[in-house]
């Protein structure tokens, strides 16, 4: 007999944008056939062209989506973490996975069939209207995120991603970023150096990294330093020259 999901994997589940404003018994419905698992860093999710059976939501570490050239090359497509989904929108159209999937650092996820889940939408026509309501959102969400690295300093980038990980309504937080910070490099759409400019920058912000921690010791001046249009002058001299990001269209690749 499967056993029921603990409370904290459903208080992730509750924040992944799919899933948004869910009744419990609506949500009890989707994730009925959906099984926690957890992964050591390494581990192959899926490849390119496998049939797109399933999809997935972290409720912790880190996962990436990324292609790889003819000579062997990475390039990255998505970086996901607590409360993010993703591969749901290959299950829905059945052409298999464009790109595939790893385990960038030690994770636990929530694993969905796609039987099961599609299943509950065809027997439940007002879910399946709500669901694509929730879709809509996460796509001016991804909007926004393309607004971010097409427009945004690196600083304000970095600044941005960091308050994503932070809870609403603390005042200091502590969050730990993958150990490899190429991949959030990539995810912002940035150098390397660029990155650890970026990061130096935020000390004036009360921001600090030790190895793979952040922690960020005014939660509220780091979301007006994030916010180019509510930015304060004294953040505002931070940095202004933009970095274009050459990856930014491929974001929107399995959300």
């Amino acid at each position: 007999m499967k056993s029921p999901l603990s409370r904290e994997a459903l208080q992730a589940v509750r924040q992944v944008p799919l899933f948004a404003g869910l009744e419990d018994e609506t949500l009890a419905l989707l994730t009925d056939g959906a099984q926690e698992r957890n992964y050591r860093r390494g581990s192959l999710l899926f490849s390119v062209g496998e049939p797109a059976d399933r999809f997935y939501v972290v409720l912790d570490g880190w996962v990436k989506l990324f292609r790889e050239s003819p000579d062997g090359n990475e390039c990255m497509v998505g970086l996901f973490t607590r409360g993010e989904s993703f591969a749901e929108a290959a299950m829905f159209d059945r052409l298999g996975y464009p790109v595939n999937a790893a385990v960038a650092e030690d994770a636990r996820l929530l694993v969905f069939t796609a039987d099961h889940f599609l299943t509950t939408l065809e027997q439940n026509h007002g879910l399946a209207l709500n669901l694509l309501a929730n879709l809509s959102g996460m796509l001016r969400y991804l909007v926004r995120q393309l607004d971010q690295l097409t427009n945004l300093p690196t600083y304000q980038r970095l600044a941005a991603f960091i308050v994503s990980l932070c809870p609403q309504d603390a005042e200091q937080a502590t969050v730990c970023l993958p150990c490899d910070k190429l991949l959030i490099a990539g995810r912002l759409g940035m150098k390397p150096e660029s990155f650890s400019r970026a990061m130096a920058r935020l000390k004036e912000v009360g921001v600090c990294c030790e190895r793979n921690c952040v922690h960020v010791e005014n939660l509220r001046a780091l979301r007006r330093f994030a916010n180019a249009d509510e930015a304060t002058p004294e953040d505002a001299a931070v940095g202004k020259k933009p970095n274009q990001n050459c990856l930014a269209s491929s974001l929107q690749a399995l959300r």
